[in-house]
């Protein structure tokens, strides 16, 4: 399809769906799929990769796709605030989690940034902000890569979004096949507080259905139907905040050319503001927690699958040597991270949360979930419950690296971004080790 019209979203979106459906049904009857966990989403991206223009060409995809990423990751972010029902009071319970995760997060980001500026870009012609792509597609999944990509395009450097997604779909991957292998070893050496066996997965997880006894709502029916559906006023609610967050983008983009905040955090700052109203007027009663996570759940699928499908080859074969050294040697570092300092922060189940961090330090916050599923099915930890409220903290500053990453490598200062991300980690890190070590005391 050469010119592109609202018929080109209707068909890219028919592929990409009739995809995620064969994902879906691939997930559910082959055993070896199952056995990795793989969710359909990253089937449906590679398989419109693999018949897709860029190798087969078997199926008409536009050369859209990687802007419906960008697109999708902004509505994703605007339903965040609306999200989550937990209770500031609870911070108290998870300031280890807080560190341990925020430290974990900002040594990614210095290790990537550092080791693309003083290592790789020695060797290969790489731009500075090659070894960002790394923790940005690992520890932010597919959203933050095209959020990344997104604003390094407004700079010029398209090639960012191929990297970064590369990355990610390596990283989601590489967290449950690795993250099952760390599993085994750790549950016969006896680190695991919860299992002495981690062979055998649930149906549940394996095939991604859920029984019909455990089956939960996707949502509250908060409103008549004859009146307007629930679904639709919780999207418009969405919608809304994302067009905010675009004028805001565009705005200041006019007052200040040279400052591009991207639309995704644009449109997460509008949701705090709107969410804020809402409470005050309780208008929040009739948004719904739940549909809005559906909603974002479904952002989520398509962003993975149109963002796979749009990884250019060509990119990735021309940056394949650095690429592979950048995600390897960020397997590493994560792996020896989560390892050294879950054992010597927590005090207890520090081996179930080193799992659900493995997971989602390398793909997703779901692959945690599903590791930790595994690593601890009675959730005896309550891994998750403090993380929730973590996140809280830890989502502007993730927010804050994805926007201000690509205009302060643009600018020159890459290697003083990744420095100080270093020394922040590493700062946080040590107190916490020291706040267990006082504790004890």
């Amino acid at each position: 399809m050469d010119t592109f019209t609202p018929w080109t979203i209707v068909v890219d979106l028919g592929i990409i769906s009739a995809l995620m459906l064969l994902g879906k049904l691939i997930r559910v009857k082959v055993k070896g799929i199952q056995r990795f966990l793989i969710p359909p989403a990253v089937l449906a991206g590679i398989m419109g990769l693999v018949l897709g223009p860029e190798v087969l060409g078997w199926l008409p995809l536009s050369g859209s796709l990687g802007t419906y990423a960008g697109i999708l990751i902004a509505f994703v972010f605007a339903a965040l605030p609306f999200t989550s029902t937990s209770k500031a009071r609870e911070v108290a319970k998870v300031k280890r989690m807080w560190g341990y995760s925020q430290g974990g997060m900002l040594l990614q980001w210095g290790f990537g940034g550092l080791l693309g500026i003083l290592l790789l870009g020695q060797i290969w012609p790489l731009n500075d902000s090659f070894g960002i792509t790394m923790p940005a597609g690992f520890c932010g999944g597919h959203g933050s890569a095209a959020a990344l990509g997104d604003a390094f395009a407004g700079f010029g450097q398209d090639e960012v979004l191929t990297l970064a997604m590369t990355s990610a779909t390596f990283g989601i991957i590489c967290s449950i096949v690795i993250g099952l292998i760390f599993l085994r070893i750790g549950t016969k050496r006896g680190y695991s507080a919860c299992l002495t066996e981690a062979e055998k997965l649930p149906e549940e997880l394996r095939t991604g259905v859920v029984e019909k006894a455990n089956r939960k709502s996707i949502g509250e029916g908060i409103f008549s139907t004859i009146s307007v559906s629930t679904l639709t006023f919780n999207l418009s609610v969405i919608g809304l905040v994302v067009l905010g967050g675009y004028l805001i983008s565009k705005g200041v983009s006019r007052v200040a050319p040279m400052l591009e905040l991207p639309v995704f955090s644009c449109s997460y700052i509008v949701g705090i503001l709107v969410k804020f109203v809402c409470d005050r007027t309780k208008v929040t009663e009739y948004v719904c927690p739940e549909t809005s996570s559906s909603l974002s759940g479904m952002f989520t699928d398509y962003l993975v699958a149109f963002g796979i499908a749009s990884i250019k080859i060509s990119v990735v074969s021309q940056y394949l040597v650095p690429m592979l050294i950048l995600l390897f040697a960020g397997l590493i570092f994560t792996a020896c991270y989560i390892y050294i300092a879950a054992k010597y922060i927590f005090k207890e189940y520090w081996f179930e949360k080193a799992m659900f961090s493995w997971g989602w330090f390398t793909g997703t916050m779901a692959m945690g979930m599903a590791l930790l599923r595994i690593a601890d099915p009675d959730s005896r930890s309550h891994c998750v419950d403090h993380y929730a409220i973590a996140y809280i903290f830890i989502a502007p500053v993730e927010i804050a690296l994805i926007t201000f990453a690509p205009i302060i490598f643009t600018s020159g200062y890459g290697l003083l971004f990744s420095s100080i991300a270093v020394v922040i980690g590493l700062s946080l890190m040590t107190y916490m080790i020291h706040n267990k070590k006082r504790s004890k005391e």
